[in-house]
């Protein structure tokens, strides 16, 4: 976000609470702890949630400059075919609650041993959870861009009622007591004080900053399911001649494996992906909301292919703002048919990311 030259009062100590699954609070979080750190505050401990037998990235030790604590949270649980399934999601935790009780307890040791001025909770349930039943003296804000889904504005998918009301159950759930819900936007919408929903510019990882946008011919795409890559490899036995680099999260894939002339697979690297995203000539991935911000910024157009009803709302405002094309499966060929029409956005939305650094320390500020 550049070099800050507003400072709120010095030293104010700030924990983090992180939802641990997929990279996009993980990131959010290393962000906004370089945005504090040059503001004056202190970030002092940051606990991770997530499922037992994932550990935490190493890429989130490496760019994180305070104490990391895992604690046991829930995540959602995927069918063969890569889709979330909420059925077994809900029957594979229940038999954890008493872990979870642990988990808050454990929230609860942390707070008391740091003893933080503010609590930046990113999406985690467990930290909803703690706030209502332990009451903390330091005031809580909620980030994310689920709360944006409380936006009178927000315009939703045409089916799936349900799962809307069971994606805003849980944003309440991980924003009980909260001070502020700070929604992350692709563009700039009116602040709904009334709801306390106050809408912010996206926090992007530094080394987005860094890069040089160029076009080449390669079409880039990431898969955060391995099931997914079936779909990738059908389509391009038809379409042979397309450039393609896939990254996915197989966990014992090579690092880089050629299948063919023009199908490269990689397993997840973060630089690595970010300096092709920076070349490619479009981007095409899981509706997931920081790397559409990302292809945002470096000006690429994206293809979204949803695989759960919160990444549907994203696909849908993907396509509000002009950032790119939603579709059901990974069939490339609409992304093709679309590439044609597409008008660059990147201008905006770069303007409207460095507008948001100072307004994002408004709102804590006016908090403690």
């Amino acid at each position: 976000m550049g070099t800050i030259k507003w400072y709120p009062n010095p030293l104010k100590k700030v924990l983090f609470l992180v939802q641990g699954e997929g990279r996009g609070h993980l990131t959010q979080a290393i962000s906004m702890s370089l945005t504090l750190c040059e503001a004056g505050y202190q970030l002092v401990a940051v606990l991770v949630g997530g499922a037992v037998e994932r550990p935490i990235p190493a890429f989130f030790y490496d760019q994180i400059s305070a104490p990391v604590e895992g604690f046991s949270s829930p995540n959602l649980v995927f069918n063969s075919e890569g889709k979330v399934d909420f059925g077994k999601t809900v029957t594979h935790h229940l038999p954890h609650l008493f872990r979870f009780g642990k988990s808050i307890r454990q929230i609860n040791e942390a707070v008391k041993r740091y003893q933080p001025d503010l609590i930046l909770n990113f999406y985690e349930i467990l930290g909803g959870f703690y706030n209502w039943l332990y009451r903390p003296s330091a005031p809580m804000v909620c980030i994310g861009h689920q709360y944006l889904f409380f936006h009178s504005e927000f315009q939703f998918p045409p089916t799936g009622r349900m799962d809307r009301f069971l994606v805003n159950f849980n944003s309440r759930l991980t924003a009980l007591r909260a001070k502020k819900m700070l929604a992350l936007s692709f563009d700039a919408l009116a602040d709904r004080p009334s709801k306390q929903v106050f809408v912010v510019s996206p926090l992007l990882r530094p080394d987005v900053h860094a890069l040089i946008p160029s076009q080449k011919e390669y079409i880039l795409v990431y898969l955060n399911h391995p099931a997914l890559c079936g779909q990738i490899l059908d389509w391009h036995r038809n379409h042979p001649d397309v450039p393609l680099h896939c990254f996915w999260s197989k966990p014992d894939a090579p690092p880089e494996e050629k299948i063919d002339e023009t199908l490269t697979l990689h397993r997840l690297d973060g630089t690595k992906f970010l300096e092709m995203m920076a070349g490619c000539k479009a981007l095409v991935t899981t509706a997931g909301f920081e790397s559409v911000c990302e292809a945002m910024y470096l000006d690429k157009p994206v293809m979204v292919v949803p695989i759960h009803y919160e990444q549907a709302c994203n696909a849908a405002d993907t396509e509000r703002v002009g950032a790119g094309v939603a579709a059901e499966r990974f069939d490339l060929s609409i992304l093709m048919n679309y590439l044609p029409q597409h008008q660059p956005v990147g201008e905006n939305f770069r303007r409207w990311y460095r507008e948001g650094e100072k307004k994002w320390l408004t709102h804590l500020e006016s908090v403690t």
